[in-house]
């Protein structure tokens, strides 16, 4: 852009005169261009204000101006423009200079900065100086493919979004019918990650790489959720066809013609007594299985004989070595907090200050030490860090508690999945 001495150039403006130079030579109608420029100007960061003088400028020419080897010169006066707008003179100068700098309009300027023109008979501009719409001329085609990509992304978004709606309502279901019908699950860690993913849904409009993560998380969930609902379920359906067959049998036992069990001594001990050493034998087997215990007294007390046993184990099946090397994204900021780790005392203590930052409660902390003792609590908070920075794991503190779940079912295997991201493979 040529330094006329009081218009300071930067980049932003030549880049608007080389547009201006290709719009010349260009043919587009006046509509065309202003259509193009409305449809994408949010996107380019467009304002409604700057969008008001656009079109107030655009007021200003005539249909040969936009014809192939003119170019459309405004030079109204501030004043002018001021007045159509309700702009002040900072407000006017801020608002060009923001389509200058957007490649929507350039500068003409004269030698002493002042605007004007002249027609000829026919209506075409012999000369002139002031806003130049030539750049919009120039874009109009890049705005075209620039509006069908953003149409087709609106698309694609409105699509994930109602997917993520079906997902949602899916395990919400799930969730409210297994609480209802107090199945057995671990229903609670699932609300924890549901209302997790429930908070990183975007409230204004988010790409669609976010939203297609945001439901692959989803539907993941609602995979786990199905799964153990089904499980519960059939559980559930073993227990109520046993009950009603004890029901059954009862029921028979009390059909029966009491003159005739009172009327031999012998059947009417025998049937008094072995059913009540039979039925504290069963009730004690039924207890191991579908304990009349809450399900919270029935997983603290499985967790404290898995615990038991793991803690006589604990330090035989990890190295300190092996957790670092399958979790390099912990092991950098590790070392960077901590410098050089020299046993598991130091890994606890650099594990304790990184907890907060994938959100990771105290509380959850907490009960995974005392439920799976320090040493295996930390290489699982190890694994949960490393899987959250991989974009593996959602909700960090619903997965520690899962962990935690599967401890007390003696269905973790901390070594495998450290291994398992040794060799490359996802735990």
């Amino acid at each position: 852009m040529k330094h006329t001495g009081w218009r300071k150039p930067t980049p932003g403006l030549g880049v608007a005169e080389q547009l201006a130079q290709a719009g010349e030579r260009v043919s587009v109608s006046k509509s065309k261009a202003f259509v193009a420029v409305k449809r994408v100007g949010a996107h380019i960061g467009l304002k409604a204000s700057d969008m008001m003088l656009l079109d107030t400028l655009g007021a200003f020419t005539q249909a040969q101006d936009w014809e192939g080897g003119r170019r459309p010169i405004v030079w109204a006066s501030n004043a002018y423009l001021m007045e159509q707008t309700g702009f002040s003179l900072s407000a006017l100068k801020r608002h060009a200079r923001r389509l200058a700098e957007a490649g929507i309009i350039a500068f003409q300027d004269s030698s002493n900065g002042k605007r004007w023109g002249r027609r000829d008979a026919d209506g075409v501009i012999i000369e002139a100086y002031g806003f130049d719409l030539s750049p919009m001329s120039a874009r109009v085609e890049e705005f075209e493919h620039l509006h069908a990509e953003l149409q087709a992304e609106r698309a694609l978004c409105q699509r994930l979004k109602r997917q993520i709606t079906i997902a949602r309502r899916m395990i919400r279901a799930r969730i409210d019918a297994a609480l209802s019908g107090a199945l057995k699950g671990p229903w609670g860690v699932f609300t924890d990650m549901f209302e997790d993913l429930l908070g990183r849904l975007p409230r204004r409009h988010e790409a669609s790489e976010t939203l297609e993560c945001l439901l692959d998380w989803f539907r993941k969930l609602q995979e786990r959720v199905e799964a153990s609902f089904l499980k519960a379920a059939a559980m559930d359906e073993v227990v109520d066809n046993s009950s009603a067959t004890n029901e059954q049998t009862s029921r028979k036992t009390q059909d029966m013609n009491p003159m005739e069990v009172i009327s031999d001594p012998h059947i009417l001990t025998t049937k008094q007594l072995i059913p009540v050493i039979s039925k504290s034998s069963e009730n004690e087997n039924a207890a191991a299985v579908v304990p009349n215990a809450p399900p919270e007294e029935r997983v603290d007390q499985e967790l404290e004989d898995w615990v038991a046993e793991t803690r006589k184990k604990r330090g035989t099946a990890l190295d300190l070595q092996t957790v670092m090397q399958a979790c390099p994204e912990f092991a950098s900021w590790a070392h960077n907090m901590g410098g050089y780790l020299k046993d598991w005392g130091d890994l606890y203590r650099v594990a304790g200050q990184l907890r907060p930052m994938i959100g990771i409660s105290e509380h959850a902390w907490h009960v995974a030490q005392d439920r799976l003792g320090k040493q295996v609590a930390t290489a699982a908070l190890v694994l949960v860090f490393d899987k959250h920075c991989a974009g593996e794991v959602a909700s960090p503190g619903g997965y520690l508690r899962g962990m935690v779940e599967k401890a007390g079912a003696g269905e973790l295997h901390l070594e495998r999945s450290f291994y398992g991201r040794l060799s490359g493979v996802a735990a």
